[in-house]
């Protein structure tokens, strides 16, 4: 059975920074699951500052869509996956889905892909790392898209928090064990 880790934080935490850190601390073979898509010069930027992170001897497995089994596939061959990011693929799931799909059926889609997403790094051997981001901590958003996907995005993370056998917050670059620190408060 895989181990699963979460990391997450707010925007430009420095998750990403430390979920690769983590990653090669534990281990030498080591998959990185892409799941941005380019669509303007914005994104290549940021995409290009996480390549430029990476080492070389990484493998990066692109997954915008149908990531479990990328993931599946990677850890067939590498110890340690790096998946980067949940939300990122959140944001390609809502945003294929047709505008008539109401907010249960957008629900259960998304639910049924990170089951299948959890079960994939569960059932490899090896380590899988999750990174994603805490977007809940705001205002209540004005449109349907960014409400589905705020509400979406807190429940999704909770459901790979369920699986994981850890979880990092990480704000201003400083990771704390959450899942830990949790279970010595409960």
């Amino acid at each position: 059975m895989g181990k699963i880790i979460l990391v997450t934080g707010g925007a430009r935490s420095g998750k990403s920074a430390f979920a690769e850190k983590l990653a090669a601390s534990l281990g030498k073979n080591i998959a990185y699951i892409a799941t941005a898509e380019i669509y303007d010069g914005e994104m290549a930027y940021r995409v290009a500052l996480h390549q430029k992170r990476r080492p070389a001897g990484w493998k990066t497995f692109e997954a915008p869509r149908e990531a479990h089994v990328a993931l599946a596939t990677a850890k067939k061959n590498y110890d340690v996956a790096l998946f980067d990011c949940l939300t990122m693929y959140l944001s390609n799931m809502l945003c294929a889905m047709p505008d008539s799909f109401s907010p249960e059926e957008c629900h259960n889609a998304v639910t049924s892909k990170i089951a299948a997403l959890v079960q994939a790094a569960e059932e490899t051997a090896g380590t899988t790392i999750f990174v994603t981001n805490e977007v809940g901590g705001g205002i209540v958003p004005e449109n349907k898209l960014a409400r589905i996907y705020r509400d979406e995005a807190g429940l999704m993370n909770q459901q790979v928090v369920a699986a994981a056998h850890q979880v990092y917050l990480v704000t201003c670059g400083i990771p704390v064990d959450i899942k830990k620190l949790g279970e010595h408060l409960a």
